[in-house]
């Protein structure tokens, strides 16, 4: 390949944490020989591209010209390559910033719970967004931390970012080593991570957790059934795996509900090599459920991806993890090692002539990346875009190669189908949404959190698990399946929380984000700011979301001047529905459109 180089060179400095960054790639990635036949030195050299910006803006604090050349020639990619995709993620940083930098969370679920009175704290005492030299800041959609809100997530130039939540407006007298202090002596107390699950006989995902098993122990894992499946899935094969899943009835829990047991057999069909991935980028505003898994049960996430690259024949696996998760991040990497070091991972699994490894890979603050196909090209180290469809991943997904991608909660269920079998599986849910699911409730109620149920259960009781309404307030609206899905109000309440019953009601479940509003909620402010965070996260790379979600907000602004702009909002939406590639676009007019039908905000109906 033939690269051109700008003239700007990189600091010692800069020089170092790359190459030192580059040392600890190990040479052939660990691909087994089958794997690297199918992928080039320079496609492995390429999808280092995310993890070494990473180390730049970890060691660094930003991205300079010259560092982001150094990276470019290690990695034989074009800088200009390079750099749209760096210039892709919100937490990379092209230029030169604060060493800490604050991101403080302005979404839905944090700005109905004191984030404006917490943003005009930071410019009192920062300064102006993104100028402060010692400390910066920002605002931010989601951080995923809706049961702690408001909430920010630091990013720390050569130590770890944390995440913190409820931060109070008055910041003054506590610079963030101060609130770094305060989140890590709430994280030994167990008080900032005080979502705790309700304990029912019908909690599975979240029984290890309730029990308060150690995250960091996998003796503490195995000494509660931890792994039991993997060894029971070894003994019966990867047929009988695979026909069980299709037995339970297991759907996806990332929103679309595709069967599993179905997309694995379709994989297992395809040509070797395949992948299995691990989609953790939980990005929809309202939604946290994955982090608590992952945060509270990492080594169930590797057994879960182990057993389902056994099913359908993948050597090689990634858990793409959402970027403002450090404290997942930190568990499950060291998850991995005890793993690999207990012989669950790399060659010859618990003794067995089957090799698995996985690779964490992590986000940088795009939600796009959560659509399984943009998730391959943030792997790959090209921009997260998504792709046309067909072919699909179980045909050519991750790196050309036929592809296994699962939301976190759904492979969360596999163990537990493995060892109990189908038929008890079943027990629970409903005929065609089986088995539990899991909610994240946020909003104004009394106890946040996140919560596990039967499908089938209403949603009223839902919401009286999570203590019902907070204070004593009244209900406006419920907004169930995050920003991409749709305001319901209190006719709704009766409403059995199934994947069919949902779609009764006109609604979906989507990733299980529920999102409650009380009656003194300035419900225009909401909506305004879901149709912001679509204008943000749109890719750009259709013109149907591209140009839609701006015009959809623009809209939104008119309305509230007292403009009729209902029939226009239908418009654009159902042209973004019908034309855009992927579901961002797809589904971006869901909530507006919802919320004009409910009569939440001026319209015009």
């Amino acid at each position: 390949m033939d690269l051109h180089f700008a003239q700007a060179e990189a600091t010692a400095a800069e020089r170092s944490v790359i190459d030192l960054f580059m040392e600890g790639q190990p040479s052939a990635n660990g691909l087994t020989e089958e794997t690297r036949l199918e992928r080039p030195r320079s496609r492995e050299l390429r999808e280092l591209l995310l993890p070494g910006l990473h180390a730049l803006q970890s060691g660094i604090g930003w991205i300079s010209h010259g560092a982001l050349n150094h990276l470019c020639e290690a990695l034989s990619v074009p800088p200009a390559d390079a750099y749209g995709v760096a210039s892709f993620y919100s937490m990379l940083a092209l230029s030169e910033q604060a060493p800490d930098v604050l991101h403080v969370c302005d979404d839905i679920v944090c700005r109905s719970n004191g984030a404006m009175e917490l943003i005009d704290e930071c410019e009192r005492v920062f300064g102006p967004e993104g100028t402060g030299q010692a400390v910066g800041w920002h605002r931010s959609p989601c951080l995923g931390r809706c049961d702690r809100a408001p909430a920010v997530f630091v990013q720390r130039t050569g130590t770890d970012d944390f995440d913190h939540g409820p931060v109070h407006a008055d910041l003054s007298g506590r610079p963030l080593d101060g609130l770094a202090e305060l989140a890590r002596m709430n994280l030994e107390l167990g008080i900032d991570r005080s979502t705790t699950p309700q304990g029912p006989a019908e909690v599975r995902l979240l029984r290890r957790i309730v029990q308060g098993v150690d995250p960091a122990s996998l003796e503490s894992y195995r000494s509660n059934g931890g792994y039991a499946a993997l060894e029971q899935a070894l003994a019966i094969g990867p047929a009988t795996i695979r026909a069980l899943i299709a037995a339970s009835g297991l759907t996806g829990r990332g929103g679309a509900g595709f069967p599993t047991g179905r997309k694995w057999d379709m994989a297992a069909a395809e040509p070797a090599p395949r992948y299995v991935v691990a989609n953790a980028d939980e990005s929809e505003p309202g939604t946290f459920k994955d982090r608590l898994l992952i945060e509270g049960d990492p080594f169930a996430l590797i057994e879960s991806l182990t057993i389902a690259a056994l099913a359908v024949g993948a050597s090689k696996g990634f858990v793409y993890l959402r970027g403002e998760y450090p404290l997942a991040r930190q568990r499950l990497a060291a998850a991995l090692v005890s793993a690999r070091s207990a012989g669950l991972l790399g060659d010859g699994i618990l003794g067995s002539g089957t090799s698995f490894d996985i690779e964490l890979r992590v986000g940088a603050g795009a939600y796009i990346c959560g659509e399984e196909t943009a998730l391959f090209n943030s792997i790959e180290g090209y921009r997260g875009e998504p792709r046309n469809k067909p072919p699909y991943p179980t045909q050519a997904g991750l790196f050309g190669r036929p592809t296994v991608v699962n939301n976190v909660e759904t492979l969360l269920n596999v163990p537990i189908i493995i060892t109990g079998g189908p038929e008890a599986y079943r027990e629970l849910g409903t005929d065609l949404s089986t088995g539990t699911k899991v909610f994240a409730i946020s909003g104004h109620v009394g106890v946040p959190g996140v919560y596990e149920v039967p499908f089938g259960t209403t949603l009223q009781d839902l919401l009286a698990l999570a203590g019902g309404m907070r204070n004593g307030s009244s209900l406006r609206s419920v907004l169930l399946g995050g920003a991409a899905g749709t305001f319901i109000g209190r006719e709704a309440l009766e409403m059995p929380l199934a994947n069919e019953r949902a779609a009764e009601y006109g609604a979906s479940l989507g990733s299980g984000a529920v999102v409650v509003f009380d009656s003194a909620t300035d419900m225009a402010d909401i909506v305004a700011r879901i149709a912001a965070f679509f204008r943000d996260e749109s890719c750009g790379q259709c013109a149907p979301c591209r140009i839609g979600t701006v015009r959809q907000e623009e809209l939104l602004v008119r309305a509230r001047a007292g403009f009729d702009a209902a029939p226009l909002i239908r418009e654009v939406g159902q042209a973004m529905t019908d034309a855009s590639i992927c579901g961002l676009g797809q589904t971006a007019a869901n909530a507006v459109r919802s919320a004009i039908d409910l009569g939440l905000i001026r319209g015009g109906v």
